[in-house]
């Protein structure tokens, strides 16, 4: 097999994950000669930093072998599928190939488990060095870790990689239990605190040695080392939704425990894809995208608006599910009509970042306005705020909404209108 028709399986292999973006990490400058460095072609997937930015990352398994046997899983050991397994050096010559032309930006590197979790893990490592102290790539570089590897292969990976990645998989140890028997969940956990702990006092030391000295060094002195790097980009996760019979509300529950427990950068949700061959344990068929797109959206809110997991999903609600016709902030707002119209001159950072359609920079732009004057509907439009969605939640010097949000048919106008089906849709 070539190396050709390795990158088909293999890339291929892994669509499935994910936990793949490039924001946050420490830039790396290729200008003067110092190291090296089309959007299409296999294994070349694309992720979106908070700013925007499209990065081309080339996205593989070290190897779709795997002696686990998660019922999830497209490359457990009883499925019927073809293996492929990359050397080191061609996943760093593909790398290298792929940077010079200019294709990616990065590499992003998982693995079936093959002999043992240290074997593999060893292997994984392996190629982050050989890029990094060989070639010296200055590219980004995202591994996926195996939790059961030694603490000391987890700090090597660290020191070679941007962002480190451990998957929980499911939201529930008993979802685990069922669907991967083999997966140990507080053995992930222990991974992630051990990752925590080294990426917090890289941090420590890095601010350490960033901060002016008090006290000149005598002259001649050597001067202090720079402090090391470990994963700059953090860790993330990703969690598979719709496998097992976990609600919303606990998929929260549980992104909300990790982000205070671990400080983890992201947690991705990746919506269940049947797969040939599969158990009975598993559902007949995926969940609708929509589901995975509205747990996003309440994971911004988590992390960028203040809303707690169980304002979003509060108890006993609509079964635990996140409303499919609505985002969840709206969704959020039309049940708590009484805290509406909010008054953009007055009302404070927190409940501006509650009204529908008013993001983070938007309301960050208003407070900065309303210093000098008040503001009006006009000042909504330069803004380019959605004003169908936010005018009724909203008073301004010019506008109030009335009695509309006291009407019993005030939500309606916010749900989508059905779509006829076309003569030639499928």
């Amino acid at each position: 097999m070539n190396i050709h028709q390795k990158l088909a399986i293999l890339a291929d292999a892994a669509k499935y994950d994910a936990s793949c973006a490039s924001s946050g990490t420490s830039q790396r400058s290729s200008v003067g000669g110092r190291g090296i460095g089309s959007t299409e072609g296999s294994g070349i997937c694309h992720s979106y930093a908070p700013d925007g930015r499209c990065i081309s990352l080339l996205k593989i398994l070290l190897t779709n072998f795997c002696q686990y046997d998660c019922l999830y899983c497209v490359n457990r050991v009883t499925s019927n599928v073809e293996r492929a397994r990359f050397t080191v050096d061609e996943v760093v010559s593909l790398t290298l190939d792929f940077y010079r032309r200019n294709c990616i930006e990065g590499l992003f590197l998982s693995s079936g488990i093959i002999r043992n979790p240290d074997y593999t893990m060893e292997q994984v490592v392996e190629v982050a060095r050989v890029l990094r102290e060989e070639h010296d790539f200055r590219g980004y570089i995202h591994l996926k870790t195996i939790p059961d590897a030694s603490p000391e292969l987890l700090a090597r990976a660290g020191r070679y990689a941007d962002r480190l990645s451990i998957n929980i998989e499911l939201p529930t140890e008993q979802g685990l239990a069922e669907l991967a028997p083999e997966k140990d969940g507080p053995a992930i956990r222990r991974s992630m605190a051990r990752l925590r702990v080294q990426i917090d006092d890289a941090k420590s030391e890095s601010i350490e040695a960033e901060s002016p000295k008090v006290v000149s060094m005598p002259k001649g002195s050597p001067r202090r080392a720079k402090a090391p790097r470990f994963a700059p980009a953090g860790q993330s996760t990703q969690m598979i939704v719709g496998a097992d019979a976990a609600d919303d509300r606990t998929i929260l529950a549980t992104s909300a425990n990790l982000y205070g427990s671990y400080r983890l950068r992201r947690v991705y949700y990746s919506a269940f894809s049947p797969i040939p061959d599969a158990s009975s344990s598993l559902p007949l068929k995926a969940p609708p995208m929509v589901r995975e797109h509205r747990l996003y959206q309440a994971d911004w809110l988590m992390r960028f608006y203040g809303f707690g997991h169980d304002e979003i999903v509060p108890q006993g609600a609509n079964g635990g599910m996140l409303s499919l016709e609505v985002d969840p902030k709206l969704a959020w707002a039309l049940a708590h009509r009484e805290r509406f119209p909010v008054d953009l001159n007055r009302a404070p950072r927190e409940m501006l970042l509650r009204v529908p359609g008013l993001g983070v920079k938007a309301v960050d732009r208003m407070m900065a306005a309303r210093r000098v004057r008040r503001l009006r509907s006009d000042d909504l439009r330069r803004l380019h705020v959605p004003l169908r969605k936010v005018m009724p939640f909203v008073e301004v010097d010019d506008h109030r909404p009335g009695k509309a949000l006291d009407s019993a048919d005030f939500a309606t106008q916010f749900k989508p209108a059905p779509v006829q089906a076309s003569l030639f849709s499928a």
